[in-house]
């Protein structure tokens, strides 16, 4: 296994930066995904990693030996395309044996390879099929199977399950994942389905513009979004703009058109060097009104319909509105809501049937996001 290092990595075409001063550094056996939008660099970053594109500064490290300046072959990473780009003559062992071939790796152990790797993705059974007698999944699995046989540096995949229907997509998500832990590959994966990432990734770096704007575990990302294009693109939020009109402690306050909504930030992590720069937003060492523009994130699935007629006991916030669309999607139901000049969506499992008129909702500061505007 080996561990991946890119260090002021940058790419362009002509005038266009495609990638741009990035630097990332990925253990050995971790399942790392790149995320983002069309357009953003994700790929391209991909093929400077397989060695099919050459940086135009920055260097590519495997383990601790720079490959910079190496071409695929030498730097022993893999590709898996879209496409599969499975041999249609050849059977699926033949399909998988083809790259140990190339390698004149000795007959017996090319053998047990391509035994190897079809029991790893569980096609041992239809070796002797042709890529048209197959499923889209499992030529996927071929396609894999091919790649982890030459025992790569990295794997690398490029929107693997993009030519699959939405259910064996998701079928296939925790295939991937157990193929790719069971190998111990090192494997960078991209993706613009936030989905396909939050459910297989250990860490997901999130791009735009060429950049990477925030890495961190699913869980991170979702819960604790460092920007709004991160907390927009990874799932569904709401963000409301606000002007923050008190802090005490923790505990912000935030007016925004909807009213006031309470947020708690929080706690400074221990592990943070000291030699770091704080936050404007971080915990204030004493309570004081201050002024400053900030955007809220609110997870639309944290929004909970109330009927009760108690205030809600502090760190709890109440909105009340007018219900102006309702959409049903069989396990859930997503309703928006307008609430003095902000639309607020919620998300409700099981599904309501019956929202309509005015509806109040509630939801915890601690749920409340603050992000820098």
């Amino acid at each position: 296994m080996n561990s991946v290092r890119l260090e002021k990595l940058r790419k362009t075409f002509g005038a266009t930066v495609a990638v741009d001063d990035i630097d990332l550094a990925i253990p050995a056996g971790e399942l790392f995904f790149l995320l983002g939008p069309s357009g953003c660099g994700k790929s391209t970053l991909l093929r400077l990693v397989a060695g099919l594109h050459e940086p135009t500064a920055g260097r590519i490290f495997f383990n601790d030996r720079d490959v910079t300046a190496l071409g695929t072959e030498r730097r022993n990473a893999v590709m898996c395309f879209q496409s599969y780009a499975l041999w249609p003559h050849m059977t699926v062992a033949d399909n998988v044996r083809f790259g140990l071939k190339v390698r004149r790796v000795r007959r017996n152990e090319r053998n047990q390879r391509v035994a190897d790797v079809l029991k790893l993705v569980r096609m041992e059974t239809l070796a002797h099929r042709k890529p048209n007698e197959l499923s889209g999944g499992q030529q996927q699995r071929v396609a894999l199977a091919r790649a982890l046989a030459v025992k790569p540096n990295c794997l690398l995949l490029d929107e693997p399950l993009s030519n699959l229907d939405a259910k064996l997509r998701q079928e296939m998500r925790s295939e991937i994942r157990r193929i790719c832990k069971e190998s111990g590959s090192t494997t960078i994966y991209v993706t613009h389905d936030q989905k396909e990432a939050l459910s297989v990734a250990d860490r997901i770096a999130v791009m735009n513009e060429g950049r990477v704007v925030q890495v961190g575990t699913p869980a991170e990302l979702y819960r604790r979004p460092s920007a709004s294009f991160v907390a927009d693109f990874v799932g569904h939020t709401n963000l409301i703009p606000g002007k923050v009109a008190s802090r005490t402690g923790n505990m912000l306050e935030v007016a925004t058109a909807a009213g006031t909504i309470h947020a708690l930030l929080p706690d400074p992590d221990p592990s943070a060097s000291a030699s770091e720069p704080a936050s404007s937003l971080a915990p204030a060492a004493a309570p004081g009104p201050v002024s400053e523009s900030v955007i809220l994130s609110i997870r639309p699935e944290l929004i909970r319909p109330t009927r009760s007629a108690v205030s809600p006991p502090h760190g709890r916030n109440r909105l009340e509105g007018e219900v102006v669309e309702t959409t049903f999607f069989g396990e859930t139901s997503e309703h928006v809501i307008r609430i003095g000049g902000q639309k607020l969506r919620l998300i409700r499992t099981p599904p309501m049937l019956d929202a309509n008129g005015t509806m109040a909702v509630e939801f915890e500061a601690q749920d409340v996001v603050v992000l820098e505007n």
